[in-house]
């Protein structure tokens, strides 16, 4: 079942969302300073790619990832988990795409706090 979830995902805008943190991952590792920021944006691309049969678990996360997350708000998070939450409410009209919308709430919460946030 995973898998077809995943085929699914695929056809029906997991690509897009997947170019989008690896698009946000490229425009921050152009610094030095936002290096730790495009990193992070890469792992959760790969998530987001494949993102049937995971789940998120945030976690603790320390005074430095709580740092970290401020700044990833300010900087680029706000607007990934918009667009997650904008495609996730367009997808839940619909009985077929409410799974799909679930992932997009998925991504929206990790859109910002992916500081100390675990994938399993």
């Amino acid at each position: 079942m995973n898998f077809l979830g995943n085929i699914l995902w695929l056809i029906f805008g997991g690509i897009v969302s997947s170019i989008a943190w690896a698009l946000a991952g490229l425009l921050l590792c152009i610094t030095v300073v936002g290096l730790p920021f495009g990193i992070q944006c890469f792992k959760i691309a790969n998530f987001v790619l494949w993102p049937f049969g995971r789940d998120i678990e945030i976690g603790d996360f320390g005074v430095g990832g709580l740092l970290l997350n401020i700044i990833w708000i300010l900087v680029c998070g706000w607007e990934l988990m918009v667009l997650h939450l904008i495609t996730g409410l367009f997808l839940c009209i619909t009985v077929v795409g409410i799974p799909f919308g679930l992932q997009h709430f998925k991504f929206a919460r990790l859109g910002l706090i992916p500081f100390g946030a675990k994938i399993r």
